[in-house]
């Protein structure tokens, strides 16, 4: 892997701020959050007339199941067609609607090591038959980190499958467990000062596939953005925004022709405290799926 830059794209990137904001402001934060929260509603009808219309259609098609002319037959491919289309309507309202709402998290500490297995039995089948090799190396004693498994599940899946898709020709995806002592509050020299350094668990997701260039890698985080003939391009910002809402960092390098590294780092869990309840789901964050960019 080259000495390609690490992305952190900021959270509200392509949006412009108020010039009496400042970015990241709670006003601001609290502006966005209402846009999100109109727009999901505004998506919600539309899916829900979506339905209407898909429903419709399908009942159409059933009248023409049988066409017995060319008029019939060439009725029912356009209903099928239009149909079809509805469909993917109706899967974009529900990765949007996924991405834009408000969820509470329910993080509880977890091995990393039962996370990524899991993934990678799930995605195991396909990659062979696709040519893709899966290893996983994880460092000895790795700590837990406070995870609610099921969004950070979603999350890697994305980044999987996003390497699985960037492998036609099939490759090797390579994931790595470590520990990082200083982490994200350390680089550049710039993080708070602390009487203790704190421990990151660090997780990479490598891939031998096409790499990206310069212009997709700086946009590889923007909702919406995506090279995939197929893909709506909101996997890899949904995988950015459950990472950052674990209060972690995901960053990226790549380079054409050689491959894709994801590193993301989450803070390892803190030592349970005699006689101390765990906090509860106080975080909240916007989800969805799709993978790839």
């Amino acid at each position: 892997m080259s000495d390609a830059a690490a992305l952190e794209t900021p959270e509200l990137e392509g949006m412009t701020a108020p010039s009496h904001l400042d970015a990241g402001s709670p006003a601001l934060v609290r502006q966005y959050t209402e846009l999100a929260e109109v727009a999901g509603g505004f998506i919600h009808d539309i899916k829900n007339h979506l339905g209407t219309l898909s429903l419709n259609l399908q009942l159409l098609a059933e009248d023409f199941e049988t066409p017995q002319t060319q008029r019939e037959r060439r009725a029912l491919d356009r209903v099928t067609r239009l149909h079809g289309e509805c469909q993917k309507l109706v899967e974009l309202a529900n990765d949007f609607l996924r991405f834009a709402r408000v969820h509470d998290l329910d993080r509880q500490p977890t091995p990393l090591e039962a996370v990524v297995t899991r993934m990678i039995d799930f995605l195991t089948p396909t990659a062979r038959q696709r040519g893709i090799e899966i290893n996983w190396f994880p460092a000895p004693d790795l700590p837990p980190v406070d995870l609610d498994r099921d969004l950070f599940e979603q999350a890697l899946l994305n980044l999987m499958l996003n390497a699985e898709q960037a492998m036609p020709d099939g490759g090797t995806l390579t994931l790595i467990g470590r520990l990082a002592e200083g982490g994200s509050e350390d680089r550049g020299g710039q993080g708070r000062s602390s009487t203790l350094t704190p421990r990151w668990v660090c997780l990479d997701v490598i891939d031998t596939g096409c790499g990206m260039t310069p212009d997709v890698l700086a946009k590889v985080f923007r909702p919406f953005h995506t090279t995939k003939k197929n893909g709506n391009g909101l996997g890899l910002p949904t995988a950015r925004k459950v990472v950052v809402a674990h209060g972690g960092t995901i960053g990226v390098q790549s380079e054409p022709g050689r491959g894709t590294k994801f590193t993301i780092q989450l803070p390892a869990s803190a030592p349970a405290e005699p006689g101390r309840q765990p906090p509860g789901p106080t975080e909240q964050l916007y989800t969805g799926r799709e993978p790839c960019a």
